[in-house]
């Protein structure tokens, strides 16, 4: 805290010093967004503030009547935007308005400076959409006074780099934007400019809007209006009101529900992924209301973490509008709450995949890592989650559905293939799928990280087993109509193949843990494989990088019998002196070697697998 009478200067966060030389370039196509931005501001410091009065009623000095108050001064070339809510302290100033505390940051800024300034407009998605105000003006003064606290701070800056906090002088809680205008943007002065900006994007502000003792909004919160009288442009600013993003919804939920448990939700899924959608703290944002008074943002036993890229609000009449944040957490009301919330919400994307399905791809690819998460955390809701996944496969050409891989399983597949890693693309290159694709066995391939584990947990789909290609002998034997010619080969096995594999077995010794012939390569000569009740290998993969696991278990090395080279090796493991032979010795870890970078992975020992490499081309030379 400051000294009483003292002026400080600070510099902006760099990350906020670069965010403002954006901004004075106009990120945003329409300068007007500014004051929509500090309007929202403003609402939701008296949503704070009339919370907080529930349970210290002095707070609000004797007055619950909040509103947003407006002023022009045309002499000045100022306009002010005014509020009786919260308010903020020396600390709050520098917290909020010198930094921008919020994750992915850096590659929002990155990829503005790369020439997408008109196209993102994601600055809200930050919480910063105060900055905005330096689209219009050369200067910005702040004075504000935190409810329940005897000092007024004014905080200044011409958004150059620097800013000012001094001690102020407000009667009252709350806080004073004051925007001292350039001269580009002297249509902000007039009266008829603001009141229709005001009522374009503003409507919805469920406080008064005040202008020269008018209130310029209709001060009715949008969520208690019947459906059918809300139209899609007041829906679009309500979620950009209420998410502080600058997308449009892709879909809108509007209900009321009566019965044991009333409650009233609008509910809005971005057509963008929200850049914290992966935050570590999974936060909500779906604001709760009790009987339209505002509750908390942050409640995560009102949305499933799994859903948390919904935006709106939730109004309940059962709730007590007494109750804390820390009740919330254990209130049975709420609980029922957020089961009614998470089946509607699914229901609503099944409804979309099936009437929709191009669209529905595009809310897939922004959200359907996060939508998984439900299958390990939601059990209740895990067979209706499962219907809205949808995934990337070998064969068909857009995401899929698990009902229609099902239904083009070929006769005689008992099982849902799949092969899991961190790119799609790379997946479906690899060596393990060769013998599903020369027979028409289509794979799934699992690129999110969350799909190792909801596979824990689930392991079948109408009937059939959830299999990975990478784990375990394959059964493609019975697949199709040449099962009887793959038994036939199966008794044609050679004395030279088993040869070789008692030879490379014996060198490699506990560097894996079996060698066998394999049905799954037409192409590659060589693969790894976890063994049947092992751990997946990219399973194992994920757990070493997370430092959740440190050696692995030896994988099974399988030799494709058709290939030129397992052939040559075999003729040449025939003599007796095999045992001994060093070209089979190295070509044995080459083969290992080669194996683990088709999976991604670097040669156990660089240094060995250049000098074998060596000799053996130079045997061949």
């Amino acid at each position: 805290m400051t000294d009483t009478g003292v002026k400080e200067t600070f510099s902006f966060q760099t990350e906020v010093g670069q965010l403002l030389d954006i901004v004075a370039g106009s990120l945003y196509s329409n300068r007007e967004i500014f004051l929509r931005e500090l309007v929202s501001n403003a609402s939701d410091a008296c949503d704070k503030l009339r919370y907080q009065a529930l349970t210290d009623p002095t707070l609000t000095d004797g007055s619950d009547q909040f509103s947003v108050l407006l002023e022009i001064d045309a002499k000045a070339k100022t306009l002010s935007v005014s509020d009786n809510g919260i308010g903020m302290n020396y600390d709050d100033l520098l917290e909020t308005l010198g930094t921008i505390a919020k994750s992915g940051t850096g590659a929002f800024l990155n990829a503005l400076k790369d020439g997408e300034k008109g196209e993102m407009g994601l600055i809200g998605q930050f919480g910063v959409g105060f900055y905005s105000a330096f689209m219009v003006a050369d200067k910005v003064d702040v004075l504000t006074r935190k409810a329940g606290e005897d000092t007024s701070w004014q905080w200044s800056s011409d958004g150059k780099g620097e800013f000012t906090i001094e001690p102020g002088d407000r009667g009252v809680c709350g806080t004073t934007v004051v925007l001292h205008l350039k001269k580009d943007a002297k249509e902000f002065l007039e009266e008829v400019r603001v009141r229709h900006i005001i009522k374009t994007y503003s409507d919805h502000i469920s406080f008064p809007v005040m202008l020269g003792g008018e209130a310029l909004n209709s001060v009715s919160a949008i969520w208690t209006r019947a459906p059918k009288d809300v139209t899609e442009e007041q829906h679009t600013e309500f979620y950009h009101h209420t998410s502080h993003a600058f997308d449009k919804p892709w879909l809108t939920l509007h209900s009321h529900v009566e019965g044991a448990v009333s409650h009233t939700s609008l509910l809005y899924v971005p057509s963008t992924a929200p850049m914290d959608l992966y935050d570590a703290e999974r936060k909500s944002h779906v604001k709760l209301y009790v009987n339209r008074v505002f509750i908390s943002e942050n409640t995560k036993d009102l949305v499933p973490a799994y859903l948390r890229f919904l935006r709106g609000v939730v109004d309940s009449q059962d709730l007590s509008l007494n109750v804390s944040r820390e009740m919330l957490q254990s209130d049975p009301t709420l609980a029922k709450i957020k089961t009614a919330l998470s089946k509607k919400v699914i229901g609503a994307l099944k409804k979309k995949a099936n009437k929709a399905p191009d669209e529905y791809t595009n809310f897939w690819e922004n959200f359907g890592a996060v939508v998984k998460e439900g299958l390990i955390e939601d059990p209740g809701v895990r067979d209706r989650l499962l219907e809205i996944c949808r995934f990337s496969s070998t064969i068909y050409g857009e995401l899929t559905s698990l009902a229609d891989y099902v239904g083009r399983c070929k006769d005689g597949q008992d099982a849902i293939y799949y092969m899991a890693g961190d790119n799609a693309k790379k997946i479906s290159q690899s060596p393990h799928l060769e013998g599903f694709k020369a027979k028409g066995v289509e794979v799934l391939l699992l690129a999110d990280h969350v799909d190792e584990f909801w596979l824990q947990h689930i392991t079948e789909f109408e009937g059939k087993t959830f299999k990975s290609v990478t784990r375990g002998a394959t059964d493609l034997d019975k697949i199709g109509d040449d099962a009887d010619a793959a038994d036939d080969k199966d008794n044609a096995e050679t004395p030279e193949l088993d040869n070789l594999i008692a030879a490379v077995k014996l060198e490699l010794g506990d560097l894996v843990k079996d060698v066998r012939p394999s049905k799954r390569l037409t192409d590659s000569p060589v693969c790894l494989i976890a063994d049947d009740g092992d751990m997946d290998v990219n399973l194992e993969r994920l757990l070493k990088q997370h430092g959740q696991l440190t050696d692995g278990m030896p994988r099974v090395l399988e030799l494709n019998p058709d290939h030129k080279v397992v052939k040559k090796l075999a003729e040449r493991a025939k003599g007796d002196e095999a045992s001994s032979d060093a070209l089979l010795q190295d070509a044995a870890h080459l083969l290992l070697d080669q194996a683990r970078i088709s999976d991604g992975e670097a040669p156990a020992d660089p240094a060995e697998f250049v000098r074998r490499l060596s000799a053996v081309m130079d045997s061949a030379l």
